[in-house]
């Protein structure tokens, strides 16, 4: 989705004759997104979220401890509930 709001947009830079002020104003306001923390923060999240839903490992739960230094790891489909 957001491919192609940037290629409509630039679509629209490109082959508009609205003049340079026009083309300033959208450079302006694409810079202005794209720059701010808002936008990284949620395009850093939504990285994360896709590499976790895409990830081939197995997520790990804890079980009980066997001793102070040592606890159990099992993968998180296999973990019996009780």
């Amino acid at each position: 989705m957001l491919r192609l709001i940037i290629g409509i947009a630039a679509g629209y830079v490109l082959g508009s004759k609205a003049g340079r002020a026009r083309y300033e104003q959208i450079s302006a306001s694409a810079r202005a997104v794209a720059g701010s923390p808002v936008t990284r923060k949620l395009v850093n999240v939504s990285r994360q979220r896709l590499s976790e839903k895409l990830s081939t490992q197995p997520k790990l739960e804890p079980m009980e401890p066997l001793d102070e230094r040592t606890t159990m790891l099992v993968p998180h489909d296999q973990l019996r509930r009780r």
